[in-house]
């Protein structure tokens, strides 16, 4: 998981300031390594605030991945109340725009109610379901 420009240090070492408690942050941790595996696909996460124009940000993070053409990003900008899904040539014959649309719809539903953690988790397993085993 990537963290963005939201997630700084505190005045403690090794604990971060973020919008996460550590359950959650081992829960997707878990829900992106569960990704992974399953589907051979390499999903990114990255919650922070996104430059202008957005989507070209996201574009930028999925870029610098390892494999670019196998992966996913999930960009989750609460601040600013954006969501952008980048998924590269490979992995978008797999994972269609019409479904990330779909899995972009049921992480903005959770994140209205509050979720941020369990939307960016449910929503990364509808893209792993539509993307099934590799």
């Amino acid at each position: 998981m990537t963290a963005g420009n939201s997630t700084k240090l505190t005045d403690r070492p090794g604990v971060l300031d973020g919008p996460f408690n550590t359950p959650q942050l081992l829960r997707l941790d878990e829900a992106l390594r569960l990704a992974d595996r399953s589907t051979g696909l390499i999903f990114s996460v990255y919650v922070g605030d996104l430059d202008e124009p957005t989507r070209g940000h996201a574009e930028k993070l999925h870029e610098q991945l390892a494999d670019p053409d196998s992966a996913v990003i999930v960009a989750v900008s609460p601040n600013q109340r954006l969501l952008e899904i980048v998924t590269g040539t490979v992995a978008r014959k797999r994972i269609p725009d019409r479904a990330a649309k779909l899995a972009a719809l049921s992480m903005a539903a959770a994140f209205g109610g509050g979720d941020l953690a369990g939307g960016i988790v449910a929503g990364l397993a509808q893209l792993v379901e539509q993307a099934g085993k590799s």
